[in-house]
């Protein structure tokens, strides 16, 4: 029993030391992640859209 309670003393310690982002951090990094999935996926539909149109040109 003294395990499981030196556990949970330690964990606590330790959760108090994480320092969480704040609203502005949070939403800066979804806004840049946003942009950067929306134009690696508009580069890939460009690269599919040149593929699809060479090779059924070459058929």
């Amino acid at each position: 029993m003294e395990k499981i309670i030196n556990y949970i003393k330690l964990s606590k310690l330790e959760i108090m030391k994480v320092i969480f982002p704040t609203k502005e951090q949070v939403r800066n990094a979804f806004i840049t992640v946003f942009i950067v999935v929306t134009v690696v996926s508009l580069f890939l539909a460009l690269v599919d859209a040149i593929m699809s149109f060479t090779l059924s040109n070459v058929i």
